[in-house]
């Protein structure tokens, strides 16, 4: 049964660990509508004409400067029936990148931290509405961000504002709660408030491992302990030493860890060998 749209209201901090992290439970799946705009073909050429394109896979042959368009969730086979509207989406998403929870994500301050010299590969896992994915896009000019999340509401939000505002070095994909479906080509992989979501964790790390190179990076950053204004509840924090332990455990070799950039969470940074 799909979930009212009320579903998509602010929650209060220490009871709303999804509104930090920016991933909304959403029942129903939904498909990419794109806008007008970036919907735009050009015309079908006919095979008879020189330099015709026959059609491929069901397709009509496109002009090479309009290209069509592929949506992340076609692709993925989501369930095209119950989307939702963009301008609902729209207004979660004013809440998810408020000024106030800028104040203390420091997402510039975080994305610097990474350290990226512009032509990587990044995969940025439980996306959200893009919050970390289009700011990683802006510092990697030559290199390109995966966003990954499983929630298609998601995915149909970062896809659609990558297709409007022309954004290319931007791609959006439909993960699974076991498999985050990270390229092999990735060398920096970023978990932010997402791995105390995960329910086997240490699977989960694994299925990372397994799908990185050697060399990889991976940037884990949870809530610190204590009683904090913002965050998830207690019982949903995960302590630094534990997330040491299960990544260290699934075959990655920790780097760093730092508990000052951030005034409510820790940064944990790990390498595959």
């Amino acid at each position: 049964m799909p979930i009212a749209m009320s579903a998509l209201a602010p929650r209060r901090s220490g009871t709303g660990a999804l509104a930090a992290c920016g991933v909304i439970a959403i029942a129903s799946l939904v498909a990419c509508k794109e806008s007008p705009k970036a919907a735009q073909q050009a015309p079908a050429v006919a095979a008879s004409e020189p330099g015709a394109t026959p059609a491929v896979s069901g397709r009509h042959a496109h002009d090479p400067a309009h290209p069509p368009i592929d949506c992340p969730l076609r692709e993925a086979g989501a369930d095209h029936h119950g989307h939702r509207p963009f301008d609902d989406v729209k207004k979660y998403a004013a809440f998810l990148e408020s000024p106030e929870r800028a104040a203390w994500q420091k997402p510039d301050e975080l994305v610097g931290f990474v350290g990226l010299k512009g032509d990587e590969v990044v995969a940025d896992v439980g996306a959200g509405t893009g919050y970390f994915t289009f700011r990683f896009a802006k510092v990697l000019p030559r290199g390109k961000v995966i966003a990954s999340d499983i929630e298609p509401e998601m995915v149909r939000h970062i896809h659609h504002k990558a297709m409007t505002e022309g954004i290319p070095n931007v791609q959006a994909v439909l993960g699974a709660p076991d498999d985050p479906r990270i390229p092999s080509t990735a060398g920096v992989v970023f978990v932010c408030d997402v791995l105390h979501h995960v329910q086997d964790q240490l699977g989960w790390l694994k299925k990372i491992h397994q799908e990185v190179g050697a060399g990889a990076r991976l940037i884990v950053v949870e809530f610190k302990d204590g009683d904090l204004p913002q965050g998830p509840p207690k019982s949903m924090k995960i302590p630094s030493e534990q997330v040491t332990a299960l990544a260290t455990q699934a075959g990655f070799k920790k780097l760093t860890e730092d508990t000052k950039l951030l005034p409510y969470q820790y940064v944990l940074t790990f390498q595959k060998p």
